[in-house]
Formats: structure tokens, C-alpha cells, sequence
């Protein structure tokens, strides 16, 4: 469904992600991408190329390690992530319609719950 909404705006789910860490946390070392998306080098380099290529984000050196890039919004950028329809707003109104909003607090916890005890299982003794 997400990429249905993006398609108009030539854009993946993951390309909408970083947008969305940038247009609301400002610029970004690359490397942060890998654990918040939790995505792999290649994938990132993929999806930070696209959105350079597009005109959407900038990628510098970060002045404080120049191995490092640092990634900002473009005006461009910003003046599309404007206009971007919220998928994961639209979404959660599908998904949650009708439901009291105590249902839905209780679902947010179990589910929360539920992520933080996968994120972080060991298998067999060992953080993964």
C-alpha cells in the first residue's frame, strides 16, 4: 500500500524514510541510516544515490569525521516532503477505523512490547 501512495511521487518506501528522518530530525551522518532502517551498506548507498540523483537530499562530508557523509534536504527536497501525502497516517486510519481509542492503546503496548522482546533475543547466548 505504501508504495502505491509513493508511486506518484517517484519514491520507495525507503527513499520516504530517509526524507522523513531528515525533513524531521535535520541533517544526518549516512551510517545512522543502516541501524534506523535497518537496512544494509549497499541498500543505503542504492536509495542515498536515487535521492541525490533526484535533487531531493545532499550528501557532504561530516566536518567533524570527513570519512563520514553527512545527508541533508535539498529545498527541493523540503518543498516536496511539503507536498507528500503521509502514507503511514493514511495507513493507520485504514487499519485503526472503528477501534475505541482504548483498543488501540492496549494494541501500541502488546505491540511495543512485542518489538522490544524480538529486538533484543539472544540466540544462544549471543546478542544478535
Amino acid at each position: 500500500m505504501m508504495e502505491r501512495i509513493l508511486r506518484p511521487y517517484d519514491l520507495g518506501p525507503t527513499q520516504w524514510y530517509v526524507l522523513y528522518q531528515l525533513a524531521n530530525n535535520g541533517p544526518t551522518p549516512q551510517r545512522d541510516f543502516l541501524s534506523l532502517l535497518q537496512i544494509e551498506k549497499p541498500t543505503l548507498s542504492e536509495v542515498v544515490r536515487a535521492l541525490v540523483r533526484k535533487g531531493f537530499i545532499n550528501q557532504t562530508s561530516d566536518t567533524n569525521d570527513q570519512r563520514q557523509r553527512l545527508l541533508t534536504l535539498t529545498d527541493t527536497g523540503r518543498q516536496l516532503w511539503g507536498e507528500l501525502p503521509d502514507p503511514i497516517a493514511f495507513m493507520q486510519e485504514i487499519a485503526f477505523q472503528g477501534f475505541d481509542k482504548e483498543m488501540l492503546e492496549v494494541a501500541v503496548e502488546v505491540l511495543k512490547t512485542a518489538t522490544e522482546r524480538l529486538n533484543t533475543y539472544k540466540f544462544d547466548g549471543v546478542e544478535k
